[in-house]
This record gives structure tokens, C-alpha cells and sequence, in this order.
């Protein structure tokens, strides 16, 4: 009877001890349940809640967002971000070899810009008499000359040149006795040479009337006559104008005509 009543008692004991433990297994479920509403209900809680600024006794709420932690979308272009000195955007990599390059670049473009575009002289040279034609006037006792002369351009350029003008003067001892201008004349392409022509027409008499009883003298086989050739040609190119002298001494046949290159005696080119 006694072992009875033991096992008795031990049942119980166990049965007390299974029912407190599922009571206290019920109660931290119950607190766990209790937590994770709990949880639910604050993030809830702070998502309703407005977003707030804690500006101290010197401070103020900033005005952009309104305290609301957003800024409005009409707004994007006009507000202004700060970015702190230190972040990595502000220290880009390679500068110095960028701006390197870049200075070489610079100075290689300007180089050749200046190579190409620098303007440099226009060479004129005296090609000489091409053809001379004589005409006598009996009557007013005065010789008439048409003197046909070369000039030779070359254009050092990388751009074209424009003669704009050629003048030519000749004189027979100090006395003007022809002169002639052309305007417009001929057109140079870059890194070429060009020949033009342009005749002078010359009478000479008056004071002069001598010259015509020596270019009709028949005893005498060769007329010739030294005259004083001035010539000036005005050149255009890049807004700027040049300007070339010739002066050469020139042999002419008086008594005949001629259609023989003659070389100028004295050339001298001026530029100005």
C-alpha cells in the first residue's frame, strides 16, 4: 500500500510539473506575440509620424523641405546639393597628365594654325621686254613705241594672292614718256608661280624730236635707246596689301621692230 501511495504521489508531481511548464511555455508565447505586435504597431507608428527636424536654441527648420524630408519635384533644377570636400568626385584621377595633354594640344593646333595662316611676301621679278613695236608720225616728227614686258609672281602661300593693280612708268632722259595701270589683274594660287604681261604704250616728241631723226636715220644699222622703267604692284591676300617696286634700264631698238626676250640691264626690287 505504501508503494502506492509513492507512485501515486510521483504522478502527480509529474503531472503538476508538465502543467507548469506548458503554463509557462503559454505565457512567453503569449509575451512573444505580445513583442512582435508590439514591433508592428511602433513601425506603423513611426511611419505616420512626420518627419521632424531637432534644431537646437540657435537653429531653425530647414525651409526647402517644409519638415517633411522631401523636396518637392518642381524644384529639382533650382536647389543646390552640397558635396563635402573630401568626397572622391572633387579629386578626379590623372589631372595633370590631362591638362599636359591638353597645353600640348593647345600649342600644337596654334603652331600649325600660324605655320599655314602666317603671311609671307609675295616675290615679283622683272621678266623682261617680250616684244617692242615701233610707229614714226612724219608729220609731228614723234616716234611711237608699244613695249610689251613680263612680270614673274611667286606665292609662298598656303592661300591665295590678288594683284590688284600694276603700274608701269617709263622716262627718256628724266621725261615722262609713258606710262600705263592696270587694275584686277590675275588671280595666285597657294605654292605657285604665275607670268603676266602688260605693255606700255610710249611716244616720244616735242623736246624730244631729236630721238625721231635718229631712229630714221638710215646710216646708222642699230637704234638704240636707253630708257628708265618704274613698275609697282599692289598684292592682297589674309586683309593685308603689299606693295613691289621694279626699276630696270632697258635697251630699245628704235629703228625696228622687235619680238626678242630682252633681259632687264638693272633690276632692283623694293618691298613695301
Amino acid at each position: 500500500m505504501g508503494a502506492h501511495l509513492s507512485r501515486s504521489c510521483r504522478t502527480l508531481l509529474s503531472v503538476s510539473h508538465h502543467s507548469t511548464t506548458a503554463q509557462s511555455d503559454e505565457l512567453v508565447h503569449d509575451d512573444d506575440d505580445d513583442d512582435s505586435l508590439g514591433g508592428l504597431d511602433r513601425q506603423e507608428d513611426i511611419a505616420q509620424f512626420p518627419y521632424v527636424e531637432f534644431t537646437g536654441r540657435d537653429s531653425i527648420t530647414c525651409p526647402t523641405c517644409q519638415g517633411s524630408g522631401r523636396i518637392p519635384s518642381g524644384q529639382v533644377n533650382e536647389l543646390v546639393a552640397l558635396i563635402p570636400y573630401s568626397d572622391q568626385r572633387l579629386q578626379p584621377q590623372r589631372t595633370k597628365q590631362y591638362v599636359g595633354l591638353s597645353v600640348i594640344v593647345c600649342l600644337l593646333v596654334s603652331s600649325l594654325v600660324a605655320f599655314f595662316m602666317f603671311p609671307r611676301p609675295v616675290l615679283v621679278e622683272d621678266g623682261g621686254i617680250r616684244s617692242v613695236i615701233v610707229v614714226f608720225d612724219q608729220e609731228k616728227s614723234r616716234v611711237l613705241i608699244n613695249m610689251t614686258s613680263s612680270l614673274n609672281f611667286s606665292n609662298t602661300n598656303f592661300f591665295t594672292v590678288v594683284v590688284d593693280s600694276v603700274y608701269g612708268q617709263v622716262l627718256y632722259m628724266k621725261t615722262v614718256i609713258g606710262t600705263e595701270q592696270l587694275d584686277n589683274i590675275i588671280t595666285i594660287q597657294p605654292l605657285s608661280q604665275k607670268q603676266m604681261n602688260f605693255t606700255v604704250t610710249m611716244e616720244i616728241s616735242g623736246s624730244l624730236s631729236y630721238v625721231y631723226a635718229f631712229c630714221t636715220m638710215a646710216s646708222i644699222k642699230v637704234h638704240n635707246i636707253v630708257v628708265f622703267m618704274q613698275t609697282s604692284v599692289k598684292t592682297s591676300y589674309m586683309m593685308r596689301h603689299a606693295q613691289n617696286t621694279l626699276e630696270a634700264y632697258r635697251y630699245i631698238d628704235c629703228g625696228a621692230n622687235s619680238t626678242l626676250h630682252q633681259h632687264p640691264l638693272q633690276t632692283k626690287g623694293l618691298l613695301r
